[in-house]
């Protein structure tokens, strides 16, 4: 922020380069300042030298070294409903949220369907295959435990990729009107996510127990290598979605921009 010798001049330029501490400050302690020996209001009706007030200021579309701060258009969107509601100047940004929302729910949902896709089929082909006499499952007695966990897992990652691909579905299919982006957006895709998140681990957990019911006896040691590599999806998936998943959460739940002082 720049400084200058007129007060207001500096309300105006923490107006314009959207300085949040110092407008959470301001915001904190009444909206208030000290010009020239008389107490004026931050929003009162001091005009720049193009006849701006502080609201005309705040209305208008952060810098782009501000949106640059948050990763992704719908988050850059959802940050600057927070300053204000509705002017032209987010018409633009508000497309390129869309387009950045509705890529970012495609390629996640292609990703749960094709584990949905896996793991139906999957419950209908156990691993030992199943008595003759009466269908069961010839492990269900062998190696209880262990194919309990396959089962389970497995029902596990079908539903959770199942409810990712609804969520992702309902982003698609949304109506993308600006207050969306508030809550109802965010929210899908974060839920969408962590849905998909866990069945990749449930998946890779169930395929982990399918291995080791059919080479536990034999090849132990492959079992346990399968084991380890079934954790490099999980920890990539972490490294590239978990800083999106967290700076989501806490811009959706953490109270808007002066949330901090409330």
């Amino acid at each position: 922020m720049q400084t200058s010798g007129n007060n207001d001049d500096h309300i105006i330029q923490i107006e314009e380069s959207r300085d949040e501490d110092m407008m959470e400050r301001m915001a904190h302690e009444g909206l208030t300042i000290t010009t020239r020996g008389t107490e004026r209001s931050l929003m009162g009706m001091k005009r720049d030298t193009f006849k701006n007030s502080y609201l005309h200021l705040a209305a208008k579309l952060s810098p782009h070294s501000q949106l640059e701060r948050i990763s992704g258009a719908a988050l850059q969107m959802q940050r600057e409903l927070q300053w204000f509601n509705v002017v032209d100047e987010h018409k633009k940004l508000a497309k390129e949220a869309e387009t950045w929302m509705k890529d970012r729910a495609g390629s996640s949902m292609i990703v749960g369907t094709l584990i949905a896709a896996v793991m139906f089929p999957t419950a209908f082909t156990v691993p030992g295959g199943n008595k003759n006499d009466t269908g069961m499952p010839t492990m269900l007695e062998t190696q209880r435990i262990p194919f309990l966990i396959f089962i389970v897992t497995n029902t596990l990652s079908m539903f959770s990729s199942s409810m990712s691909v609804l969520m992702f579905l309902g982003i698609l299919s949304g109506r993308y009107a600006e207050e969306d982006f508030f809550k109802s957006l965010p929210v899908k895709l974060i839920f969408g996510l962590t849905c998909l998140f866990f069945s990749i681990v449930t998946m890779m957990a169930s395929f982990g127990s399918a291995l080791y019911l059919i080479l536990h006896e034999k090849l132990s040691w492959v079992t346990l290598s399968i084991f380890i590599l079934s954790a490099i999806p999980i920890v990539l998936f972490s490294i590239l979605q978990f800083p999106l998943l967290i700076e989501m959460t806490n811009q959706t739940y953490g109270g808007g921009i002066f949330g901090k002082y409330k």
